[in-house]
């Protein structure tokens, strides 16, 4: 059968076995000064900025009116350059339906010339979009080809086998996620005919959008092959072809469909069913439950059929062809949902729906900057692809399968971690989000709810009480780590579960997840699991932790983890915490263990060893106790954390795993060390892989691709070191501190306690404004804010819509004095 038409027309070698545990491992595993011009970028940011606050459906007088109070005591010439520049820019941007600066906090009388600088000449250069990542060739290694996702499916570009959230195939260490065959594993190319003449290849993901399209040109067409996983309606994956006529030849013009797809499956036994509305169809089922006499999850796929080939006839200009492909959990759900692909595509709103998805995501989330254009787009990339792999703002809950270091789109058998679940998602992915989106971090907080089953009965195996969260997670919450030292030695994971949960109690005070969501169950699970785990210690009269793996893994079966410590130390405390709130009887060994749990320290030399017996100079993996400061908050003075990087950076694995160099550079920005973070920082970008900004796990491109744990570090640095901000009980405090090669940073959708934020942060000065009805602030109600500034004591309200405007120096965002408590009575 044709294609569907779409109406849419827009167009070192082992010395012993710790190191071969290492080996392991990794196997598995713009201030705008009065000297300066403002640029056309600047320029416009500031008229979207305007747009905004005058209203977006204001027109061109307003505009210009604005110009005229804001060039006032200017001359003639310099007014009427103005003008016209805002004419063109206005121009511009009323073409272009995504508004993504539109929150963007620039004073009112600085929005049009700039402090009264003179404004630059106009060029024929065309802007360089930082969202839009393209090339002509593409990278040699395959597995660095930009991944599509949106938190249920997931694929690479081009490749013929994709997945779905919590569908694993195998039995404990030998689960992977299950390899599902993609449809859309096509290749589009000209014929021979059509290759005689010139031909150009190039190739793009727009992040904007979350659209990879591979476009072809010679002198008679414009070919374009666009590839998208939906953003509103997850179980759809996305194909359109567009033909475009170019000169006035009116021969028939085709194009060829390369397709790898084969309907089979190593994990699953597909079966074909008869035709859906003339679509393909197959289901079948993962032949190993991940626990024995477990259910094995079921896959139906329902596709468009691509053929070999497409044609614009000779008397069309244009023609689009779309393809969708279907992958739901039984009949009923595939057919309906590919009954619902259909009725977008007769109505022209596949494309549409999907953009304005990602449009809506983008607007809640911003994180951009005027500085280097590779680390702009390199905070970008790790915002699309994080974003990527958690679910859509209007989905249900229940759905969410947790977020792997690969993501969806790596994970099969012995690759990538298998697609299990680390405490990278929470340690390393999560906080970013959270900071952002309630809704989504809530979704992490309910998975690990959904595994508490689990995580009780690892508890048992291991001969403790409460909740033993797995070191590696599927869908069950059992352990399913190939290797039994990490699952039975990595038990930090638990602290890192629950500081999860403490930082979104902390940004929303929502009780709602705690009570009816079950989040009180992991709290005190964990804390029980704590109490039964120490040992005391006579000659030392505190509680020890024996026997563990800190989260360098270069080391095991060692005493006192100075990270694992500190984490249970924390987390029995939160249990204590939030007990008080619930009413709760929280035993007394809660606080006993936390009071009296060894926290190692080195007196003479004023740093934190690694664990028991650990010699200064020995070498480590990656990020450890420098964690201690943050995101953990261990209170230490200057001279202790700055020992701590010191020491700890000398001797970290240069090779180690990409999130490492975010936490030193955190550190230093902690001391004012901006420089120091800075170089640090740039460790990074060599595990940045190719035009499409993929992370590998480690610089030389092994390891795991799509690293998202990489890129929550990285992100974390900007997002928590240059800003400073620190998730506290009864504020969120910022200290911000930003490089000379950046002259603004702006954050736009921080939530906090049922309120959405944007912030600019600019030279000397910093400026916020709350927004007024913000969406996906969470299920807590709005609390009345204020800025209180450390130094001076300086209290100014925020009031929703009004821009305020402070100098840059340390405080906080806390409720208003007096105002009623968003916490529960």
């Amino acid at each position: 059968m044709p294609p569907f038409f779409s109406r849419e027309c827009d167009g070192s070698p082992v010395r012993n076995i710790k190191e071969l545990l290492r080996i392991t491992a990794v196997c598995r595993r713009q201030q705008f000064s009065p000297d300066k011009r403002l640029t056309l970028t600047e320029l416009r940011l500031r008229l979207v900025a305007l747009r905004h606050l005058t209203g977006r459906h204001e027109h061109f007088a307003v505009i210009i009116f604005s110009s005229f109070i804001t060039v006032y005591f200017l001359e003639i010439m310099r007014f009427i350059q103005c003008v016209m520049l805002l004419f063109v820019f206005c121009c511009f941007s009323w073409l272009n339906h995504r508004l993504y600066y539109s929150h963007l906090l620039i004073p009112k009388l600085s929005l049009v010339c700039g402090r009264g600088h003179a404004l630059p000449t106009m060029t024929n250069e065309t802007p360089v979009d930082p969202y839009i990542f393209t090339t002509d060739l593409l990278p040699l290694d395959p597995r660095f080809l930009p991944p599509l996702a949106n938190g249920l499916l997931g694929w690479r570009v081009y490749g013929d086998i994709m997945h779905m959230g919590g569908v694993y195939n195998g039995e404990g260490g030998d689960c992977h996620r299950a390899n599902l065959p993609c449809p859309l594993a096509v290749r589009m190319d000209l014929d021979e005919v059509e290759k005689a003449g010139h031909l150009q290849h190039s190739y793009s993901l727009d992040t904007h959008t979350g659209i990879f399209t591979h476009s072809l040109r010679t002198v008679s067409v414009i070919a374009s092959q666009s590839l998208y996983t939906h953003r509103h309606h997850p179980n759809l994956l996305v194909m359109e072809v567009l033909l475009i006529r170019q000169g006035t030849s009116r021969e028939p013009i085709t194009i060829k469909l390369d397709s790898r797809f084969t309907p089979q499956s190593d994990d699953i036994v597909f079966h074909s069913e008869p035709d859906y509305k003339g679509a393909s169809y197959i289901q079948g089922q993962t032949t190993t439950a991940e626990v024995s006499g477990g259910v094995c999850p079921s896959v139906h796929i329902i596709w468009t059929p691509i053929t070999p080939s497409l044609t614009l006839l000779p008397d069309q200009a244009q023609s689009r062809w779309g393809f969708v492909v279907v992958v739901a959990g039984s009949q009923d759900s595939v057919q309906a949902h590919y009954d619902t692909a259909l009725e977008l595509m007769a109505n022209g709103n596949l494309r549409p729906s999907h953009l304005r998805a990602w449009e809506e995501l983008w607007a809640g989330s911003t994180l951009e900057l005027t500085g280097p254009d590779d680390l702009s787009r390199a905070l970008i990339g790790c915002m699309f692809y994080l974003l990527s792999a958690f679910p859509s703002l209007h989905e249900a809950p229940g759905h969410f399968g947790g977020v792997s270091p690969g993501g969806l789109s790596n994970g099969g058998s012995g690759q990538d971690y298998w697609g299990h679940v680390f405490w990278d998602q929470d340690t390393w992915m999560y906080p970013s989000i959270g900071l952002f989106y309630p809704q989504l971090a809530r979704a992490v907080l309910e998975y690990r709810v959904r595994t508490v089953d689990g995580a009780k009965d690892n508890a048992e195996k291991q001969g403790y009480k409460g909740l033993k969260f797995p070191w590696e997670s599927a869908v069950s919450g059992r352990e399913v780590c190939p290797e039994d030292i990490y699952g039975q030695q990595e038990i930090h994971i638990n602290g890192d579960v629950t500081l999860a949960f403490q930082h979104y109690l902390y940004l929303t005070q929502d009780m709602s997840m705690f009570t009816e969501g079950r989040g009180s169950e992991v709290i005190w699970g964990v804390a029980d699991y704590w109490v039964s785990r120490v040992t005391w210690s006579a000659e030392e009269q505190n509680y020890h932790i024996l026997g563990v793996m800190p989260p360098d893994e270069y080391y095991y079966n060692v005493n006192n983890s100075v990270y694992t410590n500190t984490v249970a130390k924390f987390s029995l405390e939160f249990a204590v915490e939030l007990a008080a709130l619930l009413k709760y009887p929280a035993p007394r060994e809660w606080q006993q263990v936390a009071d009296k749990i060894k926290i190692p320290f080195d007196q003479k030399q004023k740093y934190h060893p690694e664990y028991d017996g650990y010699k200064k100079g020995q070498f480590v993996k990656q990020a450890d106790t420098v964690m201690l400061g943050y995101p953990l908050g261990l209170p230490m003075t200057p001279e202790v954390r700055r020992n701590d990087l010191e020491f700890y950076e000398a001797v970290t694995d240069p090779g180690g795993p990409a999130m490492t160099w975010g936490m030193f550079a955190v550190g230093w920005l902690e001391l004012g060390e901006v420089e120091k973070a800075g170089h640090l920082l740039q460790k990074c970008f060599k595990n940045i892989q190719g035009p499409f900004q993929v992370w590998s796990e480690s610089s030389d491109g092994s390891g795991a691709v799509n690293f998202l744990t990489g890129m929550g570090g990285f992100l974390q640095a900007v997002l928590f070191g240059y800003t400073g901000f620190r998730v506290q009980k009864d504020c969120l405090a910022f200290a911000p501190s930003i490089p000379d090669d950046i002259t603004q940073l702006c954050i736009r959708g921080v939530s906090y306690l049922g309120n959405k934020m944007d912030w600019l942060v600019r030279g000397q000065e910093v400026y916020i404004i709350l927004r007024e009805g913000a969406k996906h602030t969470g299920n807590t109600k709005p609390c009345a804010l204020q800025v209180v500034l450390k130094n001076s004591g300086t209290k100014i309200p925020l009031i929703p819509g009004k821009p305020v405007t402070f100098p840059r120096e340390s405080g906080m965002i806390c409720k208003v004095d007096g105002a009623l408590s968003c916490w529960p009575m």
